[in-house]
C-alpha cells in the first residue's frame, strides 16, 4: 500500500511505515507521482497548502492517471459542514477533522486493511459482479470502474441483500470515524456509485428506504 501526504511532519511518516513492512509513505508536494506507485493506494491532503488549495490538490488526483483511482480523503482544520461538501463536490472520497496523527491515522488505515477477499471469491447479483481478489466491479463482463469507497459499498450490500442499512452503519462499516462524518455524506458515496453503474448501462441497485437508509433487494438471475 503506498499512502500520499501533504503532512509535513517526519514524524508521521515514520510512524506510517512502521505499521507494516508493505506500507510506503511519501510526500504529495506540487508535483504528483506518475508511477511507482502501489496499490491500494491513500491520499490525505490537507485544507490549506504552502502554495495551493487542498481542493486544487484532489482535483489533481482525480486528473492524474497513476492517482485517480486513489483512496482520497481530505483533512479539515474544523468540522466546516460547507468545507466537507466541497472537499466531497471536488472528488475526495470522504474527510476528517485534523491534524492528521500517528494515532489516527493508523486507526483508519487498520480498519481498511481488514476489507479484503476473505469471504469468496466472486460475488454476483443478475448482471452485477464483482472479483474480490481483483477489486473490480462488473456489469455483463464489462469493467466498471468505482472508487474505493463505492466499491466496498456495493460489495457489502451485494453480501447482505434484502438487508436496510442506516447512514451510521455503513459509516462504520466503511471505518470511518462517525464524530468527523456527516451521514449525508453517504449520500454521496451512493450517488457516485449510481452514476457509475448508470454509465455503464446498468440500473440502480440501491433501493432508498425513507428515513431508514438504503437496502439492495435481491433478484434471481
Amino acid at each position: 500500500m503506498t499512502i500520499l501526504l501533504t503532512a509535513r511532519d517526519p514524524a508521521l511518516f515514520g510512524a506510517i511505515e512502521r505499521l507494516h513492512p508493505g506500507l510506503v509513505a511519501l510526500p504529495l508536494r506540487g508535483e504528483i507521482p506518475g508511477e511507482g506507485l502501489t496499490n491500494p493506494l491513500w491520499c490525505f491532503v490537507d485544507w490549506l497548502l504552502p502554495d495551493s488549495s487542498g481542493l486544487e490538490m484532489v482535483r489533481r488526483l482525480r486528473e492524474t492517471r497513476a492517482t485517480r483511482a486513489g483512496h482520497i480523503t481530505m483533512v479539515l482544520e474544523e468540522g466546516d459542514a460547507d468545507a466537507a461538501r466541497r472537499a466531497l463536490r471536488a472528488g475526495a472520497d470522504d474527510y476528517l477533522v485534523g491534524p492528521l496523527d500517528p494515532a489516527r491515522l493508523a486507526a483508519r488505515l487498520r480498519l481498511n486493511e481488514h476489507d479484503g477477499p476473505v469471504r469468496g471469491a466472486r460475488l454476483e447479483q443478475g448482471g452485477l459482479s464483482i472479483d474480490l481478489a481483483a477489486h473490480q466491479a462488473r456489469w455483463h463482463g464489462a469493467a466498471v470502474a468505482l472508487r474505493p469507497n463505492e466499491l466496498r459499498l456495493l460489495t457489502h450490500f451485494m453480501e447482505h441483500p434484502d438487508q436496510v442499512f442506516s447512514r451510521a452503519a455503513l459509516i462504520e462499516h466503511l471505518g470511518k470515524d462517525q464524530t468527523g462524518i456527516d451521514e449525508r455524506t453517504v449520500d454521496v458515496w451512493v450517488g457516485r456509485l449510481r452514476r457509475a453503474l448508470a454509465a455503464h448501462g446498468a440500473p440502480d441497485p440501491l433501493r432508498t428506504v425513507r428515513s431508514l437508509g438504503y437496502v439492495l433487494d435481491s433478484v434471481d438471475g
